[in-house]
């Protein structure tokens, strides 16, 4: 029986170990991948230390942030939340180790939240870039926080920078995984257990988290409209994952049907892919998300976190937690996630 311990360092380590996985491939073809790994098969890390991207620096932030919010016992709200996640999000734009190709999303609205604007106002609305839930996992590892405020929690970490509704529910939906994941469901029930998330939260506006102003654009007309839209997306591009599992094909572009994974919601679907071609071997499951043609460095950081989560640390080789960049930082992370 693996512990709820293991779980956490397991998903916050896998996170890390997919994400320098898929750096060197994203961006080189499919055909450029599979000839220089000799894909399928397994991937080792590359480098001492093992170089991670933004995605796992990006990932503690919000991992300290919600630990810091948790600090004291008190209550898990936006208001705690909130000055939290804009702090640490600040603190890695203004970082000298910012310096792994961040998303343009992040860059430009953490640049409007340091010029002192509020985050409904420095968001953008209009992205819904897999920046949005690439950094979510920590949301997933924690426990003693009820349904509504995990997902309040992980649109609004979302929202600060990625205010489209498909990266809100994305978010959501990616947040959920790790958690079901880590409290023991089976990896061969995920897509279900996802769509009938979806399916269950279509018009729930979380307005004690986002506030009433975020919807409010060109997207609806109602709160319940806009979040509708996002998982409205959510839902078709969890339809194209059904039909990628169907086939079961391990030696094709992971990417294929469900998409390049550049937006939320396409690099969730292709992440759970990888993880249901493989669910009894996470070291194959992050080798064929990092092996794919779209962003593998953040489709392999999700599949990492999502199967860490299921499997616990001892399923990673044990060579690779003392090679992986941030090691320290992830065992913190990870200790007091796990509480």
């Amino acid at each position: 029986m693996v512990g709820n311990a293991e779980r956490v360092r397991g998903s916050m380590f896998g996170l890390a170990y997919g994400d320098a996985l898929g750096a060197p491939t994203e961006f080189l073809s499919y055909a450029q991948i599979v000839r220089r790994y000799d894909l399928p098969g397994p991937m080792d890390l590359e480098g001492t230390p093992a170089q991670v991207t933004d995605d796992t620096q990006m990932g503690l932030a919000v991992a300290r942030a919600v630990i810091d919010a948790r600090a004291d016992g008190g209550a898990f709200t936006a208001e705690r939340l909130t000055p939290l996640l804009v702090d640490r999000f600040l603190a890695w734009w203004d970082s000298p180790d910012n310096t792994r190709a961040p998303g343009h999303t992040c860059m430009s609205a953490c640049a409007e939240l340091a010029a002192g604007r509020a985050w409904p106002d420095a968001t953008r609305r209009g992205s819904k870039g897999c920046g949005a839930n690439m950094r979510v996992t920590p949301l997933g590892l924690l426990d003693g926080v009820d349904e509504a405020d995990r997902c309040g929690a992980a649109q609004l970490q979302s929202a600060i920078t990625h205010g489209h509704p498909t990266a809100l529910t994305a978010s959501d939906l990616t947040a959920t995984a790790v958690h079901a994941l880590r409290t023991g469901a089976p990896i061969t029930e995920l897509p279900a257990l996802l769509r009938a998330h979806a399916e269950a939260q279509r018009e729930v506006y979380r307005g004690d988290w986002l506030g009433d102003d975020l919807w409010r654009g060109p997207f609806a007309d109602t709160p319940e409209g806009f979040v509708a839209r996002g998982w409205d997306e959510c839902l078709a591009v969890l339809d194209r994952l059904d039909q990628a599992v169907a086939e079961g094909d391990r030696r094709a572009d992971p990417c294929r049907i469900t998409g390049a994974g550049w937006i939320a919601e396409e690099a969730l679907a292709t992440a759970v892919l990888c993880v249901l071609l493989y669910p009894d071997d996470p070291r194959s499951a992050v080798a064929r998300a990092a092996g794919s043609s779209g962003d593998s460095d953040s489709i392999a950081a999700l599949a990492g976190a999502m199967i860490g989560a299921a499997h616990g640390i001892d399923a990673w080789p044990a060579a690779w937690s003392e090679r992986i960049e941030y090691r320290a930082e992830l065992a913190e992370t990870s200790a007091a996630l796990a509480g």
